[in-house]
């Protein structure tokens, strides 16, 4: 008996992942349009009428649902030499997982992309923006680096399964202070113990407090990894007065051990701002000097308050540049007027005057409508007025510059500053963390963690074996300094270096006020003989910055001669 018919059906209807797979099976069937049969108890299609469009699709990707094959899945690489076959390689480490992802590029089968950071983040190394010439030293670099990433063609097996005694060695050159001298290029560094032991002398620093679950550095937007993280002092008054007292005695060796001479800098790392100490001689100043960023109006009144004379270099320096300019383009004009108009360049303000504020309102007395017009209050005619300091709040245009016997009152002002140590959060009750290149009272030997990776890098359009060092930890400028003198001779005179800066000390590259371009290095040496630092680290150090408030991102080395980028 035939079936009642029933108004708007077709029978010949499938739902749309039936009509996916019939087109999917017509497409690897070499005759699709013969090989198709219609249904049980559909009537038959004539071949040519035209496809049946999916009615639950849209217009726009019906035609490429149909049409357009899957892509293939990208070729796993083989593992790396001594790598288990279970091992995940590490180029999927470094890239997002993606079912499907398109291959954008032609890629080689092969693929073990260690340095997805030079594509990935689009870093290229090929082509870091160079100097005008190669030069034989890079400027000294004040800032704290977070993390460096050597690369070189030669391997860095040297540095891996440091013997005991070679470690121990190591220990004992740093705190000795012994100068390590190598020659050009090592030909075997692998079995070189000299390279080895200044190795590891050379990722050795002193910190203060030492809390071992607790990351001390960096301590500026800590506090999201510092959530959960044991804290018996944030309750407790008593131990918090303890570790400010230790910490107080740790601070003010530090300062004695600058003010002889027998520490080059050290670093005090709050979690609002850090201080760089820097002794005589150092960064083209003939006395000590102490740099603050980021810095705020309160604490800089705070600081005026207890005599503390300091300046804004990059403050100063951007008005005696706008004031240059203004001079040349409208010599005929009022210097004040100029001022005046350009006061927003650059986001400060020239601080207005008592007397400008009684002129602006003088126009009221001669109308005789001056009980009729409220004037503002004094608070508001002072707010006006340190405007202008405002606009420079937590930018590194807030860089505070101390020299001098100052230096010893700062000292003093952040041991008995109330807001050195928050009160709140994950930080609560923490001292700050000092840092040190030498040994000082309180302090605790720490070292850098070292990891050599071997892999195959992209070089324009080829692929080439390449292998890493990275070193994470508060890398300090001597430390950048040391490890680079080591790759010279280990590496064969050929590097690079991606460098991952802690962005507010970047600023620490200021050029101090009245600083000396090149001071005597005889004198230098004399004053500076057993601070701690290499002859050459000590030379790079002493000339004056010239990064301003930027940092090295980039360092390579070609020949024996540095280019770099900031």
């Amino acid at each position: 008996m035939a079936a009642p018919a029933v108004p708007c059906y077709s029978p010949g209807f499938k739902k749309p992942p039936a009509v996916l797979r019939l087109k999917r099976k017509r497409l690897r069937r070499s005759e699709p349009a013969a090989s198709a049969s219609p249904p049980c108890g559909a009537p038959p299609r004539a071949p040519s009428a035209p496809a049946r469009r999916n009615p639950f699709s849209s217009l726009e990707n019906a035609p490429r649902a149909a049409s357009i094959p899957r892509p293939p899945e990208r070729a796993r690489p083989p593992p790396l030499a001594g790598e288990p076959s279970s091992a995940v390689p590490f180029w999927q480490l470094l890239e997002p997982v993606c079912d499907d992802k398109p291959a954008l590029r032609p890629e080689p089968a092969d693929r073990t992309d260690v340095l997805a950071l030079t594509n990935d983040l689009h870093l290229p190394v090929a082509a870091l923006q160079v100097p005008s010439s190669p030069r034989h030293e890079f400027p000294a670099d004040w800032s704290i680096k977070t993390r460096v990433l050597f690369m070189s063609s030669q391997p860095f097996t040297w540095t891996e399964h440091l013997k005991a005694q070679e470690e121990a060695q190591g220990f004992a050159q740093h705190c000795r202070a012994t100068e390590t001298n190598l020659p050009q290029s090592i030909q075997e560094p692998k079995l070189s113990t000299e390279l080895r032991c200044a190795f590891q002398q050379s990722l050795v620093y002193w910190l203060h407090p030492s809390l071992p679950w607790l990351q001390m550095f960096p301590r500026i937007g800590a506090d999201r990894k510092l959530v959960g993280k044991a804290s018996p002092w944030s309750q407790d008054e008593g131990l918090q007065q303890v570790l400010m007292s230790e910490w107080s005695v740790s601070f003010t060796s530090l300062y004695n051990l600058l003010r002889a001479k027998l520490c080059p800098y050290f670093y005090v790392c709050s979690y609002q701002f850090t201080v760089l100490f820097r002794a005589a001689g150092l960064a083209g100043s003939d006395v000590i000097t102490a740099v603050i960023s980021p810095t705020t109006r309160g604490l800089r009144e705070a600081m005026r308050s207890e005599g503390i004379e300091f300046s804004l270099p990059l403050v100063e320096e951007s008005r005696t540049r706008k004031q240059k300019s203004s001079d040349v383009s409208l010599e005929t004009e009022d210097v004040n007027s100029l001022n005046t108009d350009n006061s927003t360049e650059d986001g400060e303000e020239p601080a207005p005057s008592d007397d400008d504020d009684e002129a602006s309102f003088s126009w009221l007395e001669e109308m005789g409508v001056q009980d009729k017009v409220k004037k503002p209050d004094a608070i508001s005619i002072k707010l006006r007025k340190e405007k202008h300091e405002v606009n420079v709040d937590h930018k590194p245009e807030s860089l505070a510059l101390v020299k001098g016997t100052n230096t010893f009152t700062l000292l003093n002002f952040l041991i008995n500053c109330k807001s050195l140590v928050a009160v709140a959060g994950p930080q609560a009750g923490l001292p700050p963390t000092l840092l040190s290149p030498v040994a000082f009272r309180g302090g605790t030997m720490q070292t850098l963690k070292a990891r050599s990776i071997s892999a195959k890098a992209r070089v324009q359009l080829a692929y080439k074996d390449i292998s890493s060092l990275e070193i994470v930890g508060p890398v300090m400028p001597h430390t950048l300094h040391s490890l680079t003198m080591l790759l010279k001779s280990a590496q064969r005179g050929a590097f690079s270096a991606v460098l991952y800066t802690h962005e507010p000390t970047a600023v620490f590259n200021t050029s101090p006020d009245n600083a000396s371009p090149a001071l005597n290095k005889e004198s230098i040496h004399k004053d500076l003989p057993a601070c701690g630092l290499h002859p050459k680290t000590l030379d790079q150090l002493s000339q004056c910055p010239t990064l301003g408030k930027y940092s090295i991102r980039f360092l390579d080395m070609k020949d024996y001669a540095y280019t770099w980028k900031s």
